[in-house]
């Protein structure tokens, strides 16, 4: 992995992220295309910069006229910085190889508050390497600008990457790696105990992440001052399907700060670890635990326990949800705006009545696949929640078209309906639409249009 990017350290230019061998490489909203010599891999590329003037003979007889000059030339630098704020890692890394004024513009601090790398085959390691080097060039080994890193769907990422990251980025306040699999517990680990302003951590998709700590250096160092915490506030960790109770244990005492939490498809959490959760992190607004089957109506009466501080909860396909734990939180948690409970199957009409009745502020519920649910569950909810505005009773058999007559006559700002695979005639889904004009009608009823 020898260095080509160091040859002139001391005026690098900027890196071009694009692999070889290929006639461009999409990334972000641009692609980019290389002539690196190296094969089978995409590298991270640094040239010098840019020559004031051409200087063959032949290229300046077919250069332009010295008197005139393109149109986006002349916009003020400013301007140029601006557009040059729309486009991602790699464009930005291509428009400086352009002029010696686009390079300098090109490197403007402002425009490296974040970083967005996508795709398969980049090589995201040296990447990070040759541009974190490169940040860093103004205050040697750190890079006080970089607040933001995105890195999606890079299965090349590994913890060599991670460690770059924590070692070179104090400030950085938001990290996505989601689909990067090759990451491990103890690359996180540095992460969140050398960016102690990290507050965004997306690690959805990276199936090794069994927790979210500290290391144990950290630990003892942050210990006096700061209790050990971490002070991430927003935490997606779906499909990390190893996850455990002992590992949410662990997150939720480092990570007391939590507002929103996303555990979708962590199969093997049970109520057990949703207790621990909600003993340290009593902040959480936003709780997701769809598709987790061994959450039960215990675990609701758990998480009924943040109460009005609540606003958006997902338990769907939670086949052990019944009314019993609904009725928890909707005793308790009055101020939900968002459930969804789909294909909670034990769900009925009076789980829906006593949701309707105690959580009036409703403005988006999804209640597909729920067999059990008709139009009785369905007017007291319309005549209770005016201000609902997404409604989704998908695969709900029981539901006619009396149910959803009754909820456009009430609910007046319905957006979106979703009534796909429900028995429902075309003269209540125009009777919706009369009633209800900006709403969206999902359906497969194949006579309304």
């Amino acid at each position: 992995d020898s260095d080509l990017s160091m040859r002139t350290l001391s005026t690098p230019s900027p890196a071009l992220i694009c692999p070889p061998n290929l006639p461009g490489f999409q990334n972000g909203r641009g692609s980019s295309t290389s002539s690196s010599s190296i094969t089978g891999e995409t590298v991270a590329m640094v040239h010098s910069p840019p020559p004031t003037r051409l200087t063959h003979p032949l290229i300046r007889l077919a250069s332009r006229p010295q008197k005139e000059q393109a149109s986006i030339d002349r916009l003020p630098d400013q301007s140029m910085v601006q557009i040059f704020s729309f486009l991602p890692t790699n464009q930005l890394c291509r428009c400086a190889r352009v002029c010696r004024r686009w390079y300098n513009l090109a490197w403007d601090p402002r425009l490296w508050r974040t970083i967005r790398l996508t795709g398969e085959t980049i090589n995201v390691d040296r990447a990070l390497k040759v541009l974190t080097r490169r940040l860093c060039q103004d205050t040697p080994n750190v890079c006080l600008m970089l607040e933001t890193v995105t890195v999606s769907g890079c299965r090349r990422l590994t913890d060599r990457g991670l460690y770059t990251i924590a070692q070179c980025c104090p400030e950085l306040r938001r990290l996505e790696v989601s689909g990067c699999y090759n990451i491990s517990n103890e690359a996180v680990f540095d992460v969140v105990s050398l960016c102690p302003n990290l507050e965004h951590l997306d690690v959805s998709g990276c199936s090794k992440v069994t927790c979210i700590s500290l290391t144990r250096e950290a630990s003892i160092k942050l210990s006096p001052l700061h209790g050990k915490q971490i002070s991430i506030r927003y935490l997606d960790m779906t499909d990390c399907f190893v996850l455990e109770d002992e590992g949410l244990h662990t997150i939720a005492a480092h990570c007391t700060q939590l507002t929103h939490l996303y555990l979708r498809r962590c199969v093997r959490l049970t109520d057990e670890g949703l207790r621990y959760l909600v003993i340290y992190c009593t902040s959480i607004k936003e709780l997701s635990v769809s598709d987790c089957r061994f959450v039960s109506d215990f675990g609701l009466r758990e998480i009924a326990k943040l109460e009005s501080r609540l606003r958006y909860l997902s338990i769907a396909h939670c086949g052990r949800v019944t009314d019993v734990g609904i009725r928890y939180v909707a005793k308790y948690c009055s101020k939900l705006r968002y459930l969804n409970a789909r294909g909670c199957e034990g769900i009925t009409d009076h789980g829906v009545e006593y949701l309707a009745k105690n959580c009036t502020k409703l403005k988006s519920l999804d209640i597909g696949k729920c067999p059990l649910v008709s139009d009785t569950g369905l007017e007291c909810l319309a005549l209770n929640c005016f201000n609902l505005k997404r409604l989704s009773l998908k695969s709900c058999e029981s539901i006619t078209g009396q149910g959803l007559q009754i909820v456009a006559a009430n609910c007046f700002d319905l957006q979106m309906l979703n009534v796909q695979d429900c028995e429902v005639s075309v003269e209540a889904l125009r009777f919706v639409k009369r009633h209800c004009k900006r709403c969206v009608i999902e359906h497969t009823n194949p006579a309304f249009f």
